[in-house]
């Protein structure tokens, strides 16, 4: 049976400079809040500080995922290491979960044993939190929607930046009214927050990491799509998968009995796949089918 591949660079540049400076600036959030976290006794602050070093672990991840999906096939790994991607963001969202348990353990056991804390100190320091967070996340708002482990960064950061401006409001309620309570309570919403940010994560790369069809790709609208084209009376074996965070994959089966196939028919539908429906790499496999194979009644290419 004749095949058909066709291959397609995304154009979007690479995020790796806008990992390697998120890191920069969130290692430099990390030093500040473990050391006015512990000054100010504020487990709110270690708790971001926390959340924080998970993100400079997760960003770590991405650019190495992303620096290996870049090298070129081998004779053993005849698609690379595009998967990393993947196994980057699901284990990111694995790390971030565990962490926040932690985080959480420790907020509960200091509502039961409250300490001072330095109200002051704490709004400062998330302050400057939330700017660095701020900027962060502008790295990562363009290129958010083609990418997951690049949706993650970006979640990552502009999460942050509200927990930091949490912990703000924190510090000046506490300065207000000495309540000591606010701090853990406030690491306990923080927990949650990220809890639920991360979900959605750790639910995308699983999906990509078992092979389901990833959430942006219509499968319907491709079958249909593949139904239409003129010849084409039965489609079948319609395989979509994600090989990386960002690069679709699409095997299918044409039952076409009659008339010749033209390589210039299968470049149109790869080329249609590619442009309309997001598939990157197109693998179609011709059959001739059974005499009383029905054509449909609407033909497109």
């Amino acid at each position: 049976m004749p095949h058909d591949h066709h291959h397609h660079t995304p154009a979007s540049e690479s995020p790796n400079a806008s990992f390697k400076i998120a890191i920069g600036l969130n290692i430099v959030i990390v030093v500040l809040q473990v050391v006015y976290g512990f000054l100010s006794h504020s487990i709110a602050l270690i708790a971001d500080a926390g959340h924080n070093l998970t993100d400079v672990l997760s960003l770590l991840l991405a650019l190495g995922a992303n620096v290996l999906a870049a090298r070129p096939p081998t004779q053993k790994r005849t698609y690379g290491y595009r998967r990393t991607t993947i196994l980057a963001a699901l284990l990111n969202a694995a790390i971030l979960l565990v962490t926040t348990g932690a985080i959480l353990f420790a907020a509960i056991e200091r509502l039961r044993n409250p300490v001072p804390v330095d109200g002051g100190v704490v709004s400062i320091v998330a302050g400057i939190g939330i700017v660095l967070n701020a900027a962060s996340a502008w790295l990562f708002a363009r290129g958010r929607k083609g990418d997951l482990n690049v949706k993650a960064a970006f979640l990552h950061m502009a999460g942050d930046a509200a927990v930091s401006a949490g912990v703000v409001l924190a510090g000046i309620i506490i300065v207000a009214t000495g309540a000591l309570w606010v701090d853990p309570a406030m690491s306990i919403i923080i927990s949650i927050v990220i809890a639920l940010g991360t979900w959605s994560v750790l639910r995308d790369s699983f999906n990509l990491a078992a092979d389901a069809v990833p959430t942006h790709i219509d499968r319907v609208a491709i079958e249909d799509y593949l139904n239409k084209v003129e010849g084409v009376c039965e489609v079948h074996d319609l395989h979509i998968w994600a090989m990386s965070t960002t690069h679709v994959v699409l095997t299918a089966h044409l039952v076409i009995p009659e008339g010749r196939v033209e390589d210039d028919m299968l470049f149109q539908i790869s080329r249609t796949l590619h442009d309309s429906y997001g598939i990157e790499h197109t693998t179609i496999q011709i059959e001739r089918g059974a005499p009383g194979c029905e054509l449909a009644d609407e033909h497109v290419i």
